[in-house]
């Protein structure tokens, strides 16, 4: 598969930071966000440090010096070249994947991991199969096992959709953790996203003596130790916030004056994953866990 990784430079490896634009779009008011139309979310995004923007307006990512990335869903064979095409045509540097419906045989799995697999050296254009609920990378098992048939795969990690969906803590989550180390070596994108046993997203707070922290870094840490292991010079990992709004189901809370508010202000949340991802990263160049 072909990866968003060279960009022709002798750089060392390195971490790129984009943002999701469901996490720049409709941020509420009542909190301090970025505020105004297309243009002025682009910019305030450019001006926080990020990079680029994944399913952002091309022509304004464009205009104002900013990487643009896409993501979509390949349902069925067939989908994924026409999803890579439109992205070569957009100039996206890579487009993130939801790949089938999870209910798919083993045959019908692999086949679709075939077709994007195949899309992506046929456009040239990295493609990576999201980890997520109601996809063909829903079970960690059935994962594991696409990454065993096919080792060039690489992958989105959204672990949130693991974490509570597969309840990775009830067990021997260390253990499960080992068993990842599959996906976790073929990680090259990352959905910023943390949740608990028993919501997908959760607001973190400062994100100190948190277990669930916790556990995220360990999955993020390993990823980066992935790609740092053959990764070549000009190579990047891109890390992406992804935390959504209420059109998403994120959680809404009844505030003191009688207000539904989001459960936390996922602007400042974005900029808190920043910190830990690069913390992360640089565990892993250290080779400490």
């Amino acid at each position: 598969m072909v990866q968003n990784t060279n960009d022709g430079s002798t750089a060392q490896p390195r971490l790129r930071i984009d943002i999701s634009w469901g996490n720049l779009g409709g941020l509420p008011s009542y909190y301090p966000t970025p505020q105004g139309d297309d243009r002025a979310l682009h910019e305030a995004a450019k001006a926080a440090g990020f990079i680029g923007i994944q399913d952002g307006d091309p022509e304004l990512c464009a205009s104002l010096g900013l990487a643009y990335g896409m993501s979509g869903r390949a349902s069925v064979v067939g989908e994924a070249k026409a999803l890579a095409e439109q992205a070569k045509r957009q100039n996206a540097d890579c487009v993130t994947l939801h790949v089938g419906w999870g209910i798919e045989s083993e045959d019908e799995t692999y086949a679709l991991v075939e077709d994007v697999l195949k899309a992506s050296e046929q456009v040239n254009i990295p493609l990576y199969i999201e980890t997520h609920r109601a996809t063909i990378t829903q079970d960690m098992w059935r994962t594991v096992q696409i990454a065993h048939k096919f080792p060039e795969v690489r992958f989105n990690g959204d672990f949130s959709h693991w974490y509570t969906g597969q309840e990775m803590v009830y067990g021997d989550f260390e253990h499960k953790l080992e068993f990842l180390a599959p996906v976790f070596e073929r990680v090259r994108y990352m959905h910023g996203r943390m949740g608990n046993p028993g919501n997908i997203q959760v607001d973190m707070g400062d994100g100190r003596n948190r277990s669930d922290v916790e556990h995220f870094k360990q999955m993020w840490t390993r990823s980066f130790r992935g790609f740092l292991t053959t990764a070549r010079p000009g190579d990047y990992f891109c890390f992406t916030p992804e935390l959504l709004g209420p059109p998403s189901y994120a959680r809404l809370f009844t505030n003191a004056s009688g207000q539904l508010v989001e459960e936390g202000n996922r602007w400042q949340q974005a900029q808190l994953y920043v910190e830990i991802a690069r913390a992360c990263f640089e565990a892993a160049q250290h080779g400490s866990a």
